[in-house]
């Protein structure tokens, strides 16, 4: 119970920074990933992890920033890292996607994470800093996305995308509105008023959930997507974390979060109806069989994923995103390229990509992390 309720108070912190390996290993168990199914991974099993980083001179400060919704598993990974390579002070702040894109291309940091692939235009502001190369992407985390709901007495919750968009843009303002019945006929709904809850920040995850409403539930979601929230109404709130402690702190409330936060949260997650013969529970591995369809889409080297968040696979959750690694492609700074190949190789080995699925990540498909590992070894 002890080290549970330290992770909630990680996870309570929001932003993540791991800089040193004083911070990491002095906390022992608690390795502030935030998750407490992460928790899990002691430091025998850091250990053991610690055999497979092949350092390769790597040293000195790596600072890196970007997506909250792979912090857990970053906290995790830089704690193994730096136990194995002494020399490197590795800081991940998360900030969001878009922030921490903006700050890796204005040369603030070593590489970016980023639930959104890169937009043709940042890969042509790359170039700058990039010199002879490109902005790529690197895909590298899974994340199932929850619809998370506080509403005791009210389990096995069964949404839509259309119901879900009526909800988000305050069509549907209390929770026995008759189209929630509809999908839950057995369920004693109250007349609570419902609070969605959204991310204030540039967020990966917004863009992510967003277009999954956009591509199915399009006439009742008018708007374009994008990392920024554009819908009216609703309460905003900061990182992953906000959005997770908000819904947790509000009766009638709902939000969509990565299933990290969703279960070390202990938060009621909803079951979605998407045309398939049965509603579908959100897992690690219904999240796996879209990823799994996921089709690379970038160029030049870059990695970027179009996943299909319309399908009506049997046991398919649609509603995921893949956090990705933003780095040069060519013309990465000689002072941190060492220790940015060597994390990057050991966070994308099966080793470490074996780790996610204990902190509700979905780890890569075999032939995308083939492609992955090719691709940071070819970094310069």
């Amino acid at each position: 119970m002890k080290l549970q309720r330290k992770n909630r108070r990680a996870l309570a912190l929001g932003a993540l920074a791991v800089s040193g390996a004083l911070a990491l290993t002095a906390c022992g168990s608690d390795n502030n990933n935030g998750s407490g199914a992460g928790s899990g991974n002691s430091s025998a099993s850091a250990a053991s992890n610690a055999g497979s980083i092949k350092c390769d001179n790597a040293k000195g400060q790596l600072l890196a920033s970007g997506s909250t919704a792979q912090q857990n598993a970053m906290a995790l990974w830089a704690k193994n890292f730096m136990q194995a390579c002494t020399g490197v002070q590795l800081n991940y702040k998360g900030v969001g996607s878009g922030a921490g894109i903006q700050e890796w291309l204005q040369g603030s940091t070593a590489f970016a994470g980023s639930d959104s692939p890169l937009k043709p235009e940042e890969i042509q502001q790359s170039k700058k800093n990039c010199s002879g190369g490109q902005g790529i992407d690197l895909p590298m985390v899974g994340g199932p996305i929850s619809i998370i709901y506080n509403l005791p007495g009210v389990n096995d919750l069964v949404l839509d995308a259309p119901t879900l968009a009526k909800i988000f843009n305050g069509k549907i303002t209390k929770w026995d509105d008759e189209a929630i019945k509809k999908l839950n006929p057995t369920a004693k709904l109250p007349s609570t008023a419902i609070q969605p809850f959204h991310r204030t920040e540039d967020s990966g995850t917004t863009d992510n959930f967003t277009k999954y409403l956009i591509a199915a539930a399009k006439s009742d979601w008018p708007y374009s997507g994008g990392k920024s929230w554009q819908a009216k109404g609703g309460q905003s709130a900061k990182g992953s974390s906000g959005v997770a402690a908000g819904v947790k702190q509000t009766a009638g409330a709902i939000g969509y979060d990565e299933l990290s936060y969703a279960t070390s949260g202990n938060l009621q997650m909803a079951q979605l109806n998407t045309g398939a013969s049965a509603p579908v529970k959100l897992t690690t591995d219904s999240a796996s069989k879209a990823i799994a369809d996921a089709k690379i889409v970038g160029v030049n080297g870059d990695l970027a994923l179009k996943l299909n968040y319309a399908t009506k696979a049997e046991g398919a959750w649609p509603i995921v995103l893949v956090t990705s690694e933003i780095v040069c492609s060519k013309g990465n700074k000689a002072d941190t390229l060492p220790a940015t190949k060597a994390f990057l190789s050991y966070i994308a080995s099966e080793d470490a990509q074996s780790q996610l699925a204990s902190m509700s990540y979905a780890p890569l498909p075999a032939e995308i992390a083939t492609k992955v590992r090719a691709a940071i070894n070819s970094l310069s």
